[in-house]
């Protein structure tokens, strides 16, 4: 959340619950108007049969999926995350889903648990981008 409501406001706001939001934003790339709707919805928002991040993964034509480099768990979940997005959006059609890993809280490197390397060759063994951010800075 906090990195979707920076990339929206361009301001820091360090604490949220677990909601889930949709927002629709305008940005100007390369000369070209964009319209961004974006779901954002924390891990804990899966409910046990996984139906709503089945309708999430149906309703998005790209993913950023997103860790702290200082919580491992989150980390760890992303392969099985990944690969059910694959399973369900490249299943349907011969194109690649754009995915990026985003490794966040860059800014905590004394609370780092999590390297830039290992985010780096699971994105590139994932075949998806990887950037590691800090939402705060």
């Amino acid at each position: 959340a906090a990195l979707t409501v920076r990339f929206l406001t361009r301001r820091f706001i360090g604490e949220y619950g677990d909601m889930e939001f949709i927002y629709s934003h305008n940005v100007t790339v390369d000369g070209r108007e964009i319209l961004f709707h974006i779901w954002d919805a924390p891990h804990s928002q899966q409910t046990e049969d996984g139906s709503s991040e089945e309708r999430r993964i149906q309703w998005a034509d790209s993913f950023v999926l997103v860790y702290s480099i200082c919580d491992r768990a989150s980390f760890n979940i992303l392969p099985l995350k990944i690969q059910f997005i694959k399973a369900a959006k490249e299943g349907q059609s011969q194109e690649k889903v754009p995915i990026v890993i985003v490794g966040n809280k860059r800014d905590l490197h004394h609370q780092r648990v999590v390297s830039s390397e290992e985010g780096r060759l699971l994105a590139l063994s994932l075949d998806c981008g990887f950037y590691e951010v800090s939402a705060a800075e």
